[in-house]
């Protein structure tokens, strides 16, 4: 009796020892719980962190823009930006407009503000880092800060040249003009080149408006007689230099008549009037089908308007004036090629064309290296073949003449009927245009995204 009566002693007290043990682990847990949520922790977020509350932040959603739009991810991958505007948090279902979000790409780190209250859930959108073909240009080209003398050539003696450089202004350089400022290159450059519409192009300057003016320079492949593909390393094939123009052409249907010189005309008047008939050149015609044939599928990518517009100046030499026939007389753009003088201006609003497409002006020609008569084979503008300009030259009483870049690299005259020269087209791209890869250079070219 008395061995059964210390049994039971015995278990009564294991029985509360046990019950005391789960009352204390139990209090430990809670107490452990109740703290964790007190304290607000920094975990891991993706590729970064994240200062939250475990009470007030239930998940986190992340979504990266691709080829088929936004796609749920776990990662934010590198080069990628969150899109403020569409990125949003929502509380308890609700989308909340007065939280805002911020991800910082150097730490890798996610801010949301205001987060105050239980149940916030986030959706943010990342795209990818555009890299803007303006900046890229200023970020690649150290900005130079001597004075080009246009009356002489440029570009760096030795360099197939003949010695024959006036100076060696080579770089990009800054101008300012009545829109603002302008950066063009100059001389014998080596980094302006540019793909785009699977096509190769020379960059001829930033527009004041923040758009990229670009020359042609060729296919990325020819084919031969054989039907050879050839892929061409730098848009310029040194045995074929008619392959940076897309055609050999007349600049208009006839020349007795000085308004022949316009991009498009009305007979009788110095200027085209919508009133008594336009007219558009032959070369208008020639451009604005290779445009509708070649780049309207990447329209959306290409201005018009503004300091991207096109200029026809048809004002005259100072002392001259204007006639349609029967007397010689220049046009600004010859007094100015004299003078060394050339400007980004287009002091007539009737001469600029707010077209997708045009040419380039002897102006830019003079800007880019050439300078008078004198020969530059230098320069990123020769390609040993004439091809033409924007700008009228003169009308010599029965024939009206347009400045061409000749086969020597220097602007000349060339009359309006002469199918010789060749067309090369010019276009500029938008502000907001990016690039996906290339530092302008032949072997790694600007590639516009």
């Amino acid at each position: 009796m008395k061995i059964e009566t210390l049994k039971k002693s015995h278990l009564k007290r294991n029985i509360m020892l046990g019950v005391v043990a789960v009352l204390i682990i139990s209090a430990v847990i809670l107490n452990f719980t109740r703290a964790k949520y007190r304290t607000t922790q920094s975990i891991p977020l993706v590729n970064g962190t994240i200062n939250y509350s475990l009470a007030d932040l239930n998940a986190v959603a992340i979504y990266i823009n691709g080829d088929s739009g936004y796609t749920k991810a776990d990662t934010i991958p590198d080069g990628y930006v969150l899109n403020e505007s569409e990125s949003y948090c929502t509380i308890n279902g609700e989308k909340d407009t007065s939280i805002s979000l911020s991800y910082d790409t150097a730490t890798k780190s996610l801010s949301v503000t205001p987060m105050t209250t239980k149940g916030t859930k986030c959706y943010l959108y990342f795209d990818e880092q555009k890299i803007l073909l303006k900046d890229a240009i200023l970020a690649n080209s150290e900005l130079k800060t001597d004075t080009p003398d246009f009356s002489k050539t440029s570009c760096t003696n030795g360099s197939n040249n003949g010695g024959n450089c006036g100076e060696e202004t080579v770089g990009i350089y800054e101008e300012t003009t009545s829109k603002g400022k302008t950066y063009y290159y100059r001389g014998d450059v080596e980094n302006n080149y540019l793909v785009f519409a699977d096509k190769y192009w020379r960059i001829i300057r930033i527009n004041e408006d923040g758009t990229v003016r670009i020359i042609y320079s060729g296919e990325k492949s020819e084919v031969d007689a054989a039907g050879k593909e050839t892929v061409l390393a730098n848009g310029y094939d040194d045995s074929s230099t008619d392959y940076t123009q897309i055609q050999y052409s007349a600049f208009n249907s006839s020349y007795n008549a000085s308004y022949y010189v316009g991009y498009t005309y009305t007979e009788g008047l110095q200027r085209p009037s919508t009133q008594n008939g336009v007219t558009a050149s032959t070369i208008k015609g020639i451009l604005d089908s290779w445009y509708s044939n070649n780049l309207q599928s990447y329209d959306n990518k290409i201005a018009s308007g503004g300091s991207a517009g096109f200029c026809n100046d048809r004002n005259t030499r100072s002392g001259d004036s204007w006639v349609s026939s029967g007397t010689t007389f220049y046009y600004a753009a010859y007094e100015r090629r004299s003078n060394g003088t050339p400007s980004y201006e287009c002091s007539n609003t009737n001469d600029l064309y707010t077209t997708k497409i045009g040419l380039i002006t002897a102006d830019e020609v003079m800007y880019a290296g050439a300078a008078g008569t004198t020969s530059n084979y230098g320069y990123y503008l020769y390609t040993g073949n004439y091809y033409w300009t924007m700008s009228p030259y003169g009308f010599f009483g029965s024939v009206a003449w347009e400045f061409a870049v000749d086969s020597a690299g220097n602007l000349n005259n060339w009359y309006m009927t002469n199918a010789g020269p060749g067309v090369r087209p010019v276009i500029s791209l938008k502000a907001d245009v990016a690039i996906s890869s290339g530092n302008g250079t032949s072997e790694t070219p600007y590639v516009v995204s």
